[in-house]
Parts: C-alpha cells; structure tokens; sequence
C-alpha cells in the first residue's frame, strides 16, 4: 500500500480518535496508529488545514497540540456519524455493485458485506433523484486477454503483445515482463517492464490486440518499481502539451476513452477536459472528426490548428464538388 493509501484512512480516523481522548500524550496515540510521533504530528498539521466547505474560522478543524500531547479543540462535525443522501447511497450501491462484477478484484465479500449495510441504511436517507452510469463490464476478448496475462504472471513468463497506443494513433509489437494486474475504474491495465521502451509501462487490456506467452522467463530490472497510482493513473511526461476542451454530450465518450484530467460537469450535459497530448497533428485529427461537438478553450495555437485543417477540408470539398 503506497503512503498516500496509508495515510487517508489514518486522517480519517484520526478526529474521532482524539475526541474521545482528550491530552492524549502524542507519543501513546503514535503508537496505537503504529506510526512515529514525527509523523503523527505532519498528520496533525494536515488535519489543522481540513474541514468544511468556506475553510474559513469556525469552518477547519481546530487542533491544539504542544510537544507532549494533542487535543481536539472543534471537530467541524467529523464527531457525526455519516448520513448518506438517497442520491448518494445510489451512486455508491451502483459502483460497488459494478465493482463486484469485475473479474479480477479481490476481497468480494468485502464489497457484498458493504453493499449490504448500506442497502440497509439506505432507508434513512432522503430520497432524490440520481442518474448514475452503470459500470463497465468486461468484453469477452479481454477477458481471453486478461486470462493469458494473469498465467504469464503466475508462470513468470515474459510476453510478446501487439498494443494499440490510444494517444499516437499506433499499434507496436512489443515484448514486456509483467509485473502485475491493476483494475482501476473497472478496466484492466498490465503493468510490465517494456523492453523496447526500457520502462515501467501501463497497457489497457482492452488494447491489447493479440498477447503471447513466450518460453523465456519474465525478468524486470530490479530498479523496475511499480507505478504509484495514488496521485491519479496516468501522470504528464516531459514534453507533452496539454488542452483544455469542452465536450458536447455526443463527444462525452472521449474522456472515457483517452485520459483526460480535471473533469468538470457542465450545464447540458457538457463536459470540460484536460487531455495531454505529444503529436499535435494526432489531436487535430481526432477533434476534426468531432466536428461541432468540441470547442479548444486552450491552447490558442491548437484551436488555430483545428480552424485552419478544418478550413483547408472545405475548402478541398468546395473545389471536388466544383469539378463534378
């Protein structure tokens, strides 16, 4: 589990913790978290900056702390049990459902013995209406995918993938030493050492096109350390540019589909991205083909790139149907 993942159940649960021991010694609440007393209080200086929507005085949690013990001043209604809106309830009743469906994820009955409780707490929630997207489910060929890459991996065997690259329009032969299997907003992702890269690389199972197990060993370098996802999955690499773009409710597909940041809902249906991108002329070509289901906030050179193929089209379409 990576520190970030260590940390946020640790914060959470930190308030009501404090709460119910008022001049706690720093050093005794450092040893029932199994942490240091360093960082405990880092986790104290944290938890000073949270607390309700304003985050002005009166709305952050306030901590009074000294180099011995620690207490908690005003709880900004973290003291309260959790009460979930029937809008709520639904939205997460529809994920997990759509979690437990997913092949590959562990601790199943974990998420039926959730799915469960707050079936059961459901009731007191206020009822609203909620429109939720259903979860994603496997297609049949990568699921055949993810069955020969999860053998790879039981096996140690390294493999040959034929792989459809998303961002530059391109499919590679490639040979990769697996590493592990993520599932993460219920697609699949290989993680493996790419030998022709000479990195630690993500392939969308989905994408993979044809995959064989070879004869020989898996065998990552040893430096080959895997992907830290707790700051989002996909993370800028040097020289990409990035766009800011607003997408249409027929065009919503695109942020599905391509890793897009900064997701933003908008008034009828309309969506705002961030898409990062390394061949301009590849991202011209996929927005031409949205035609008027996307506007280019930024970059203003991409925006005029898109404005002038998308002159020169007509422009070629005009002298065609002049000839005929």
């Amino acid at each position: 589990m990576t520190a970030a993942q260590e940390r946020l159940p640790r914060l959470l649960a930190l308030v009501p913790y404090l709460i119910a021991r008022p001049g706690i010694l720093i050093d005794e609440a450092a040893a029932d978290f199994g942490v240091s007393a360093k960082q405990l209080r880092k986790d104290l200086e944290l938890l000073w900056m949270c607390g309700l929507p304003g985050y002005g005085p009166g709305d952050l949690i306030d901590i009074s702390f000294d180099e011995e013990t620690v207490t908690v001043t005003f709880d900004a209604g973290m003291r309260r049990p959790l009460r979930l809106t029937g809008a709520e309830a639904t939205a997460l009743l529809v994920a997990l459902r759509a979690l437990v469906d997913t092949p590959g994820v562990g601790n199943a009955d974990a998420i039926r013995r959730a799915v469960a409780k707050i079936e059961a707490a459901a009731g007191q929630a206020q009822p609203a209406g909620v429109a939720v997207g259903l979860g994603v489910r496997e297609a049949g060929r990568t699921a055949e995918v993810r069955e020969v890459v999860q053998a790879a991996l039981r096996a140690g065997r390294a493999l040959r993938i034929t792989y459809y690259t998303a961002s530059k329009d391109e499919v590679s032969a490639r040979t990769v030493d697996p590493m592990r299997v993520l599932i993460v907003d219920g697609r699949g992702y290989l993680e493996a050492w790419c030998r022709r890269a000479e990195a630690v690389r993500l392939f969308r199972l989905d994408r993979v096109d044809e995959v064989e197990v070879l004869d020989e060993p898996a065998a990552p370098p040893p430096y080959a350390e895997p992907t830290d996802t707790s700051a989002g999955l996909f993370q800028a690499e040097p020289g990409q540019r990035s766009a800011r773009l607003v997408l249409e409710p027929d065009a919503r597909w695109v942020s599905e589909y391509y890793p897009v940041e900064d997701v933003e809902e908008l008034d009828g249906g309309r969506l705002r991205v961030r898409m990062r991108y390394s061949d301009t002329s590849w991202v011209v070509r996929l927005l031409l083909g949205l035609g008027g289901d996307v506007r280019v906030e930024e970059p203003v050179e991409l925006a005029v790139a898109l404005r002038e193929q998308a002159a020169a089209a007509v422009a070629r379409l005009d002298r065609h149907l002049a000839v005929t």
